[in-house]
Protein backbone atom coordinates (compact mmCIF):
# COMPACT_ATOMS: atom_id res chain seq x y z
CA UNK A 1 0.00 0.00 0.00
CA UNK A 2 2.76 2.13 0.94
CA UNK A 3 4.31 1.56 -2.55
CA UNK A 4 1.23 2.22 -4.34
CA UNK A 5 0.77 5.74 -2.80
CA UNK A 6 4.55 6.57 -3.14
CA UNK A 7 3.70 5.49 -7.06
CA UNK A 8 0.63 7.76 -6.74
CA UNK A 9 2.21 10.95 -5.70
CA UNK A 10 4.77 10.64 -8.26
CA UNK A 11 2.57 10.20 -10.59
CA UNK A 12 1.00 13.50 -9.44
CA UNK A 13 4.27 15.20 -9.18
CA UNK A 14 5.05 14.32 -12.83
CA UNK A 15 1.72 15.67 -13.84
CA UNK A 16 2.59 18.43 -12.33
CA UNK A 17 5.86 18.86 -13.67
CA UNK A 18 4.29 18.19 -17.29
CA UNK A 19 1.70 20.70 -16.18
CA UNK A 20 4.27 23.64 -15.32
CA UNK A 21 6.26 22.74 -18.06
CA UNK A 22 3.59 23.03 -20.59
CA UNK A 23 3.18 27.12 -20.78
CA UNK A 24 7.02 27.28 -21.21
CA UNK A 25 7.27 25.02 -24.17
CA UNK A 26 4.63 26.54 -25.87
CA UNK A 27 5.91 30.22 -25.06
CA UNK A 28 8.93 28.26 -26.80
CA UNK A 29 6.95 27.55 -29.47
CA UNK A 30 5.35 30.63 -30.26
CA UNK A 31 9.07 32.20 -29.74
CA UNK A 32 10.87 29.71 -32.37
CA UNK A 33 7.76 30.67 -34.74
CA UNK A 34 8.01 34.16 -34.69
CA UNK A 35 11.76 33.87 -35.00
CA UNK A 36 10.69 31.59 -38.35
CA UNK A 37 8.41 34.74 -39.29
CA UNK A 38 11.14 37.39 -38.97
CA UNK A 39 13.54 36.51 -41.35
CA UNK A 40 11.59 37.95 -44.03
CA UNK A 41 14.26 38.97 -46.40
CA UNK A 42 17.98 39.26 -46.62
CA UNK A 43 20.10 41.77 -48.49
CA UNK A 44 23.34 41.23 -49.92
CA UNK A 45 25.79 44.37 -49.09
CA UNK A 46 29.10 44.65 -50.22
CA UNK A 47 32.01 46.90 -48.87
CA UNK A 48 33.43 48.32 -52.10
CA UNK A 49 37.46 48.52 -52.58
CA UNK A 50 37.03 52.35 -51.74
CA UNK A 51 35.26 51.65 -48.63
CA UNK A 52 37.81 49.46 -47.13
CA UNK A 53 41.08 51.10 -48.16
CA UNK A 54 39.91 54.31 -46.54
CA UNK A 55 39.20 52.47 -43.08
CA UNK A 56 35.13 52.77 -43.72
CA UNK A 57 34.25 48.98 -42.49
CA UNK A 58 33.60 49.64 -39.07
CA UNK A 59 31.52 52.43 -39.34
CA UNK A 60 29.53 50.68 -42.21
CA UNK A 61 28.91 47.92 -40.10
CA UNK A 62 27.94 49.61 -36.94
CA UNK A 63 25.13 51.66 -39.13
CA UNK A 64 23.14 48.25 -39.46
CA UNK A 65 23.86 47.19 -36.52
CA UNK A 66 22.67 50.17 -34.26
CA UNK A 67 19.30 49.64 -37.46
CA UNK A 68 18.89 46.73 -35.14
CA UNK A 69 19.53 44.44 -38.32
CA UNK A 70 21.01 41.16 -37.57
CA UNK A 71 24.81 39.98 -39.86
CA UNK A 72 24.20 36.53 -40.96
CA UNK A 73 27.09 36.45 -43.40
CA UNK A 74 30.58 38.20 -43.46
CA UNK A 75 33.70 37.93 -45.62
CA UNK A 76 36.77 40.14 -46.55
CA UNK A 77 37.52 38.57 -50.15
CA UNK A 78 39.09 39.19 -52.62
CA UNK A 79 36.73 39.22 -56.19
CA UNK A 80 37.90 37.10 -58.98
CA UNK A 81 36.97 38.17 -62.43
CA UNK A 82 33.92 36.27 -62.90
CA UNK A 83 32.06 36.42 -60.19
CA UNK A 84 32.48 40.71 -60.55
CA UNK A 85 31.08 39.81 -64.45
CA UNK A 86 28.00 38.14 -62.94
CA UNK A 87 27.40 40.33 -59.94
CA UNK A 88 26.86 43.50 -62.53
CA UNK A 89 25.89 41.86 -65.66
CA UNK A 90 22.97 43.84 -65.82
CA UNK A 91 25.08 46.47 -66.58
CA UNK A 92 27.47 44.83 -69.04
CA UNK A 93 25.93 46.55 -72.04
CA UNK A 94 26.97 50.04 -70.38
CA UNK A 95 30.24 51.66 -71.59
CA UNK A 96 31.81 52.11 -67.82
CA UNK A 97 31.25 48.40 -67.32
CA UNK A 98 34.58 47.19 -67.72
CA UNK A 99 36.03 50.20 -65.88
CA UNK A 100 33.43 49.03 -62.81
CA UNK A 101 34.90 44.75 -63.15
CA UNK A 102 38.25 46.61 -62.65
CA UNK A 103 37.86 48.50 -59.97
CA UNK A 104 36.01 45.53 -57.69
CA UNK A 105 38.68 43.56 -58.93
CA UNK A 106 41.23 46.58 -57.50
CA UNK A 107 41.49 45.39 -53.72
CA UNK A 108 39.38 43.52 -51.10
CA UNK A 109 35.53 43.82 -50.70
CA UNK A 110 34.02 42.95 -47.39
CA UNK A 111 31.18 40.70 -48.24
CA UNK A 112 27.92 40.91 -46.06
CA UNK A 113 24.46 39.50 -45.67
CA UNK A 114 21.76 41.96 -43.20
CA UNK A 115 18.78 39.81 -42.33
CA UNK A 116 15.57 41.20 -40.97
CA UNK A 117 11.74 42.52 -42.32
CA UNK A 118 11.61 44.96 -44.75
CA UNK A 119 16.05 44.78 -44.65
CA UNK A 120 16.42 45.35 -48.48
CA UNK A 121 14.34 48.62 -48.62
CA UNK A 122 15.98 50.05 -45.28
CA UNK A 123 19.42 48.95 -46.54
CA UNK A 124 18.84 51.09 -49.42
CA UNK A 125 17.46 54.39 -47.18
CA UNK A 126 20.89 53.72 -45.10
CA UNK A 127 23.33 53.38 -48.12
CA UNK A 128 21.70 56.74 -50.02
CA UNK A 129 21.33 57.50 -53.64
CA UNK A 130 23.92 56.13 -56.03
CA UNK A 131 25.34 59.36 -56.52
CA UNK A 132 26.90 60.51 -53.58
CA UNK A 133 26.27 64.21 -54.68
CA UNK A 134 21.99 63.63 -54.54
CA UNK A 135 22.67 61.02 -51.44
CA UNK A 136 20.45 62.69 -48.11
CA UNK A 137 23.39 63.42 -44.98
CA UNK A 138 22.69 61.11 -42.72
CA UNK A 139 23.35 57.90 -45.33
CA UNK A 140 26.59 55.79 -45.92
CA UNK A 141 26.94 57.79 -49.56
CA UNK A 142 26.10 61.31 -47.88
CA UNK A 143 28.51 61.23 -45.62
CA UNK A 144 31.39 59.20 -46.77
CA UNK A 145 31.14 59.24 -50.49
CA UNK A 146 32.16 61.89 -53.35
CA UNK A 147 31.54 60.46 -56.79
CA UNK A 148 29.26 57.45 -58.16
CA UNK A 149 32.74 55.55 -59.14
CA UNK A 150 33.93 55.77 -55.49
CA UNK A 151 30.59 55.34 -53.69
CA UNK A 152 32.17 52.98 -51.35
CA UNK A 153 28.99 50.32 -50.79
CA UNK A 154 26.57 47.93 -52.77
CA UNK A 155 23.73 46.88 -51.26
CA UNK A 156 20.91 44.61 -52.80
CA UNK A 157 17.84 46.27 -54.76
CA UNK A 158 15.39 44.00 -54.46
CA UNK A 159 14.78 40.87 -52.44
CA UNK A 160 15.00 38.60 -55.18
CA UNK A 161 18.90 40.09 -55.82
CA UNK A 162 19.67 40.00 -52.30
CA UNK A 163 18.86 35.98 -52.73
CA UNK A 164 21.04 35.82 -55.91
CA UNK A 165 23.74 38.13 -54.39
CA UNK A 166 24.22 35.86 -51.26
CA UNK A 167 24.13 33.32 -53.62
CA UNK A 168 27.16 34.72 -56.02
CA UNK A 169 29.66 35.69 -53.10
CA UNK A 170 28.59 33.08 -50.25
CA UNK A 171 27.25 30.07 -52.08
CA UNK A 172 24.57 27.92 -50.48
CA UNK A 173 25.09 27.18 -46.69
CA UNK A 174 27.11 30.28 -45.47
CA UNK A 175 24.21 31.85 -43.44
CA UNK A 176 24.82 31.37 -39.49
CA UNK A 177 21.40 31.22 -37.92
CA UNK A 178 21.37 32.76 -34.17
CA UNK A 179 19.42 34.40 -32.36
CA UNK A 180 20.64 38.43 -31.47
CA UNK A 181 20.36 38.71 -27.54
CA UNK A 182 18.14 42.50 -27.99
CA UNK A 183 15.91 40.38 -30.41
CA UNK A 184 12.52 41.40 -28.25
CA UNK A 185 13.66 45.14 -27.79
CA UNK A 186 13.94 45.53 -31.70
CA UNK A 187 11.23 42.98 -32.52
CA UNK A 188 7.60 42.97 -31.52
CA UNK A 189 6.26 39.89 -30.60
CA UNK A 190 3.08 38.93 -32.59
CA UNK A 191 1.26 37.72 -29.58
Amino acid sequence: MHTQRMTSVSSISGAASLMAAAPARAATRRHAAATLSIRSEISYVMIKPDGVQRGLVGEIIGRFERKGFKLVALKLFQCPKDIAEEHYKDLSSKPFFGALVEYILSGPVVCMVWEGAGVVKSARKLIGATNPLEAEPGTIRGDLAVQVGRNVVHGSDSAENGERETALWFGKDALVSWEPALAPWLIESNE
